[in-house]
């Protein structure tokens, strides 16, 4: 699978948090992942273990976007656009592994896909 489908899986992870508690979301993400077909057990693996390392940094990740976004903070964003800015921030702020370039790019894309109208430019 592509790094772009698996950051497409991540992202919708990173949404279904914002609709369940912490405590709920290894069932969810199990749940998610059994649902989708053609991911691999490793594929599968990887996808969690990412999850549980943007988890807890969702409170850190919203305060540094809540400190630079000018006029919008987190509680005012779409789900999607909130969902896109946490992943895009974790790959930019604290993955080594993907170009800055790249992560912006990635999270662009997403917004195009599965965000409204002004989306795009808002994550931009």
């Amino acid at each position: 699978m592509s790094r772009r489908k698996l950051r497409e899986h991540l992202f919708k992870l990173i949404f279904l948090a914002e609709f369940n508690s912490a405590e709920e979301m290894p069932q969810q993400t199990q749940l998610y992942l059994e649902s989708q077909d053609g991911i691999t057990e490793e594929e599968s693996a990887f996808l969690r273990e990412r999850f549980k390392t943007i988890e807890p940094l969702i409170p850190e990740i919203d305060q540094k976007l809540n400190h630079t976004s000018k006029g919008w903070k987190t509680n005012r964003m779409s789900h999607v656009d909130l969902a896109i800015l946490r992943l895009g921030t974790y790959e930019l702020l604290y993955d080594e592994s993907i170009p800055g370039g790249v992560a912006i790019s990635e999270a662009v894309e997403l917004a195009k896909r599965f965000g409204g109208d002004d989306s795009p430019s808002f994550i931009n």
